[in-house]
């Protein structure tokens, strides 16, 4: 914001009345959109002392005439509504700069902004004379000022060379400037950042402040490399330099009034820039004791060299004093003396040396008034660069302004004491302080001297600090310095403590510290020049009135296992040479106080015969104002139980190192209980009813919704009752004890459950009972109950609670009867002789372990209604005969029956040679048999398969049926020829062989046998059905 000069004038010193004239800022202005804009505005020729008021409008374009306006100082509802909500944002104010000076603020310039701008102001003369308004033209630009680097991170050693380029470009038709600068932020947040370098609209290159000598000699440079590109070079890089670094440009434009304003501008992305310091640089320090001397006193100059690896490197020191050089060294350490103090250096009135390698020393022996002024610690250092050349950095110290006074004699002595009130036992402190001495060459003695109360008694010696610092005992106190209780010293040239320890109530009345001043005269004798004294009265508390000893504790009463602790305070805290021995004492429910522990006035602990927890611990602790002795006892159990007491004893000890007990306090008595803790234990107890079928597994589960510790431990008793109340009655199962140990109850063993009855332990909260191969005996109401055990801090175990499960009703029954057998009817015709084969199939089972017994009746026509007769029976066991009925047929291997079991649910019963009487209806009758979980079997169901009506033909007789009915018979005319047949064949052929050899010597006359055989052709066909059947008999299953 620029306020014109001559608007501040008029502001400042006011008008005269006059002609009104106002003046508004000239114009045309042009700004850029988005900025924020002022247009001040004054008026003068008003009467003194009325203040103005202001009222803006503006003309568009294209309406000249019209008047829209804006904001004013004296309506808050003069603005029309299309500036109405930026003046109630304040995004449109008035900034008063005085009585008739204003300043139109709009923060941020629209594009619709731009027009005439008239400000008015109200006649406020009673009469019209002058002007009233004045108006100035807005021009609105866009913003196309562009300002880009890239953003990045860069780490840089000390010395190395730092580029980096920024982007400035601007697309605005106005006769314009830029403006570019580089600038760098310290990573603190609150510091201002640093101008580098900055090109000005005027295109003159300036540095900042710090960086001006680094400009001039070259290691910092702003190039413009093209029309929008400018580099900023940093040569040499120093550890200041790191830092957030960003190019900021602005657009100027000439405003009619001949001045420069930046319409806008912007900043580039930030680099991160960290310089790691190679530690080359070094800090010069000087250091003396004070800056104010008087004549002859020593002075002392040190000048302390601030760097890394001193040894190594070559530094030199000049000591300079007012412009005029004291002295050199070099970094061979060899002193070189300035002209006016070689004399002084020769009479041993001046040192100069190196004390280490980083501290050189400039000792002014005696001083003199000429010595007064500023002196100053110059330090060069002396390093070869690459090039092979050698570069000096000097550097020098602030100036140590010395001011040396003459001689005066104005002693002041001043005793100041720790207190006033000692308590018996403290020491007695007091400190004389002896200010401006006439020659600081000069010495003090100093006696401490002793006034009983009131000046009753007479003044003794006490101590007497000669000039030369000798310490000489009184008479009265010669016996107890030998024992270390009384001490005086010259802390410093003009300060003298007095310390009396381990104080008694004799030592009460009133010190004085009597000063004397001596000075050497030029013959070396000494003489004293001054006498001064300082007194105080000390009062000695003796330790009985104030002794008090009180017990508390914060728990008195604490469950198993708490820890509590017992304070005895004993009031007030004394110094080791009035010590306390402190006891505590424990009485339990039935006995008489027994010390516990002891702590003896030397710091050593003392354990009683009574013992506590093993927990006990005892310590102390001590404030200013009282001394607590702690008794913490952990783990507290039954036998903590009982009153404490403690009880203190109050010691002196004497100069002679004997002691003396001067006091005994006992406390009130405290009274600890200690309880079981309050048991959180608790079950699920949810009901529920379980259904199970015979020799399944049955598990009932038992459940802890909580405990009262992790720790705890806990014994499992299941119950069962068999009918009624389940509480009442309840017979008890098993109980799982603590350790894991099993112990059944009579119950168990009479309903033999030690073997079936499983307990376990699933999870440290869930227990179950399994009850294996569950029988119908086993149904009713389970339960279980838990007893929670603690181990108390002595290691016993106690029950804590017994807490009861939810009901559990279980039912065991038999398996579900679901046995069907085949019911299908069937008709079976057959000739007599044939087979007959019967099925019976099992369609399902009631479960997959029974087993079948199977038999086959059948009722035959003719005999009497409803009589059935058993044929065959097989039982569950698999013997034969071993069914549900007797068969009237034995079975043998003559038997006509075939009995096969194809699959376990399919049988099979052939009748094999059937005969007339074998007619009749059949059907098969299926038990079905399980076996329980004692091991014996029972029938679970019978059932009926479907009838098979059979019909049997008979055959008439024939030669075939004849013979094959008739074995004998058979094998005469089936067997038997063909071994004769064999027998004359075999004949036939050696009845041949031999003619053949015979004829060999009766041939015919052509050669021609005289005899020929013939082999007959020999055709056999059975004339019988197929051989009799081999057939499985009873006795044997397939």
């Amino acid at each position: 914001m620029r306020i014109p000069a001559f608007l501040i004038a008029s502001v400042l010193l006011g008008s005269a009345s006059g002609k009104r004239v106002v003046t508004v800022q000239s114009g045309p202005l042009v700004r850029t959109e988005g900025s924020h804009v002022t247009i001040w505005c004054n008026v003068t020729g008003h009467k003194e002392g009325v203040e103005q008021d202001f009222e803006w409008s503006m003309y568009l374009p294209s309406a000249p005439e019209r008047e829209i306006r804006i904001v004013s100082t004296s309506q808050s509802n003069y603005a029309y509504a299309v500036y109405a909500q930026r003046v109630n944002n304040k995004e449109i104010y008035v900034e008063r700069l005085g009585k008739d000076a204003a300043l139109l603020h709009i923060t941020k310039l629209e594009t619709r902004d731009q027009g005439q701008f008239e400000c008015y102001t109200p006649n406020t003369d009673g009469e019209y004379l002058g002007s009233y308004s004045a108006k100035t033209n807005l021009t609105v630009i866009p913003d196309t000022l562009s300002v880009t680097s890239v953003a990045q991170s860069l780490n840089k050693v000390e010395g190395d060379t730092l580029q980096l380029t920024c982007e400035v470009t601007r697309q605005t038709s106005q006769h314009s400037h830029l403006s570019v600068g580089w600038f760098l932020r310290s990573p603190e947040r609150d510091s201002p950042p640093q101008d580098l370098v900055t090109l000005s609209r005027d295109f003159v290159l300036r540095a900042g402040n710090p960086y001006k000598q680094r400009f001039a000699f070259g290691d910092l440079r702003l190039d413009k490399t093209s029309s929008a590109s400018y580099r900023l070079s940093i040569y040499r890089l120093q550890p200041a330099d790191q830092g957030l670094l960003y190019c900021e440009a602005a657009e100027w434009i000439q405003d009619p009034d001949q001045s420069w304003y930046a319409m806008t501008r912007k900043q580039s992305e930030k680099t991160m820039v960290k310089v790691q310091p190679t530690d080359r640089d070094f800090g010069i320090q000087v250091s003396t004791e004070r800056r104010s001397y008087t004549t002859g006193e020593p002075l002392e100059l040190r000048c302390a060299i601030d760097a890394q690896n001193v040894p190594d490197r070559y530094f030199s020191v000049s000591w300079v004093f007012s412009s005029s050089p004291v002295a050199v060294v070099g970094p061979n350490a060899v002193p070189v003396l300035g002209a006016d103090y070689v004399a002084r250096e020769a009479a041993g009135q001046i040192t100069v040396r190196k004390e280490s390698a980083a501290i050189y020393l400039l000792r002014l022996q005696r001083l003199r008034v000429e010595d007064s002024g500023k002196y100053i610690c110059r330090v060069t250092e002396r390093e070869k660069t690459p090039t092979g050349d050698f570069i000096d950095r000097t550097k020098r110290s602030r100036n140590v302004q010395i001011t040396v006074q003459p001689l005066r004699s104005n002693m002041t002595v001043f005793l100041v004491g720790n207190s006033t009130e000692v308590l018996e036992g403290e020491p007695v402190q007091l400190t004389c302080s002896v200010r401006a001495l006439t020659d600081k060459t000069g010495s003090v003695s100093v006696t401490w001297q002793w006034m009983g109360r009131k000046g009753t008694a007479v003044t003794q010696d006490v101590v007497t600090i000669d000039r030369e610092g000798t310490v000489r005992l009184g008479p009265a106190y010669r016996e107890r310095s030998t024992y270390g209780e009384i001490r005086a010293e010259r802390v410093r040239a003009d300060t003298f403590t007095l310390q009396l320890y381990n104080s008694v109530p004799g030592d009460e009345g009133q010190y004085k510290c009597v000063a004397m001043e001596w000075i050497q005269a030029s013959d070396l004798t000494w003489e004293k020049i001054g006498e001064r004294s300082a007194s105080k009265p000390i009062t000695i508390k003796t330790v009985e009135s104030s002794f008090f000893v009180s017990a508390s504790s914060r728990t008195p009463s604490v469950t198993y296992g708490d820890s509590f602790d017992l304070q005895c305070i004993v009031k007030p805290r004394y110094n080791p040479h009035v010590p306390v021995t402190v006891t505590w004492r424990f009485q339990p429910p039935e006995g008489e106080l027994r010390d516990l522990v002891t702590f003896a006035r030397d710091g050593t602990l003392r354990w009683g015969e009574e013992q506590i927890g093993l927990g006990t611990r005892a310590s102390t602790e001590r404030s200013p104002s009282n001394s607590n002795f702690r008794l913490s006892v952990t783990g507290a159990g039954q036998r903590e139980s009982g009153t404490f007491q403690c009880s203190a004893e109050l010691w002196r000890k004497n100069y002679d190192n004997t002691w003396t007990k001067i006091a005994n306090r006992t406390s009130n008595l405290l009274g600890i209980n200690v309880f079981k803790p309050v048991s959180k234990l608790r079950l699920h107890h949810s009901n529920q009813s379980l259904s199970f079928v015979e020799d399944s597994r049955v598990r009932i589960n038992c459940s802890i919704a909580s405990q009262t510790v992790p720790e705890a431990q806990h014994a499992v008793l299941w119950y069962v009752h068999k009918g009624g109340e389940p509480e009442a009655g309840a017979e008890l199962l098993l109980k799982v004890r603590r350790d894991a140990a099993v112990e059944y109850g009579a119950y168990a063993d009479e309903e033999r459950l030690e073997r079936r009855a499983q307990p376990e332990r699933l999870s440290p909260q869930l227990y179950a009972l399994t009850l294996h191969r569950a029988e119908t005996s086993d149904s009713g109401t389970y339960f279980c109950q838990v007893e929670e055990w603690l181990q108390d801090p002595g290691g016993a175990w106690y029950r804590l609670a017994l807490e009861a499960s939810g009901f559990t009703r279980v039912a065991v029954h038999r398996p579900e009867v679901r046995l069907q057998v085949e019911e299908a009817e069937f008709n079976v015709t057959v000739t007599e002789a044939e087979s007959i084969r019967l099925g019976c199939s099992v369609s399902s089972q009631s479960t997959r372990d029974s087993r079948f017994s199977v038999s086959w009746y059948v009722a035959r026509a003719g005999e009497g209604a409803g009589e059935q007769q058993c044929i065959f029976s097989i039982g569950h066991d698999a013997v034969f005969g071993n069914g549900n009925c007797s068969p009237a047929e034995d079975p043998g291997p003559n038997s006509r029956l075939q009995f096969q079991r194809m699959t376990s649910d399919l049988y099979s019963l052939t009748i094999q040679g059937a005969r007339p009487s074998d007619s009749g209806s059949y059907y098969c009758r299926v038990e079905e048999w399980f076996l329980n979980p004692r091991n014996v079997w029972y029938r679970l169901t019978t059932n009926d398969s479907g009838v098979t009506v059979v019909t049997v033909l008979e055959q008439a007789s024939t030669l075939q049926s004849v013979i094959c009915s008739n074995d004998s018979l058979f094998y005469f005319v089936f067997f038997y020829p063909f071994p004769i047949f064999g027998i004359l064949l075999m004949t036939v052929l050696l009845v041949r062989y031999k003619a053949r050899n015979l004829g060999k010597s009766q041939e015919g006359k052509n050669g021609v046998p005289l005899l020929w055989i013939k082999e007959p052709h020999i055709n056999y066909s059975p004339t019988c059905l197929d051989p009799p059947a081999l057939s499985l008999h009873p006795g044997s299953v397939e």
